[in-house]
């Protein structure tokens, strides 16, 4: 089979990404991206992925961006490792959950690092930054009261990518003036997560 490459930046949501190909046992390379020099915005990079960010996935049909395609694809190419739900509800679910961290709560905690992105003045950016503990808490007070159920995982019983997903964007809490202490799911499922060698290898 041939093997993937992954363009990765310790600590953000690539990190997801590697974790699904390690619990696939999938046969990968790894490329690490270093954001400190700005290697991101290199011609070299940029002609790998346009958008200048990382995860991105070199597959021998094209390259995918973009951590919830990547999660999916890592899911369905390996079937094997049950990394996700056969049945359309579930997956769909998965989805869900997926599109939540992508489009609201990793938005939520990019106004700390990245308020550049957004406004131009000082005073509007530190305003950004302010209320970025405030509104990580709100999305994962949801997490842990909607997304949460009485199983060990995202999904209940299945562990899935999602599971990944849900680690490593819940490791920003601490940076971003949460404590995670709060949401007792989550802290478990963290704990959790932290025992398992596929994540041991992937934060290795």
């Amino acid at each position: 089979m041939t093997s993937l490459t992954l363009y990765f930046t310790p600590g953000t949501c690539a990190q997801a990404v590697r974790i699904a190909l390690e619990e696939a046992q999938a046969p990968y390379t790894l490329v690490r991206v270093d954001f400190a020099s700005q290697q991101q915005r290199s011609p070299e990079y940029l002609a790998v992925n346009p958008k200048g960010r990382v995860p991105a996935l070199v597959t021998e049909h094209g390259t995918l961006t973009e951590t919830p395609a990547l999660l999916a694809y890592v899911a369905q190419r390996f079937a094997d490792a049950r990394l996700a739900p056969a049945d359309p509800f579930g997956f769909a679910r998965m989805q869900e959950f997926h599109s939540y961290l992508a489009s609201t709560v990793h938005i939520a905690h990019a106004h700390r690092p990245r308020a550049s992105r957004w406004a131009d003045e000082p005073e509007a950016q530190a305003a950004m930054q302010r209320k970025v503990p405030a509104n990580m808490t709100e999305c994962f007070t949801l997490i842990e009261r909607h997304y949460l159920g009485d199983g060990p995982w995202v999904l209940g019983e299945q562990y899935s990518v999602a599971d990944g997903y849900l680690f490593t964007v819940a490791s920003w809490l601490k940076s971003d003036g949460v404590d995670i202490a709060q949401f007792p799911k989550v802290h478990a499922h963290s704990q959790r997560m932290a025992q398992r060698p596929a994540v041991q290898r992937a934060l290795a």
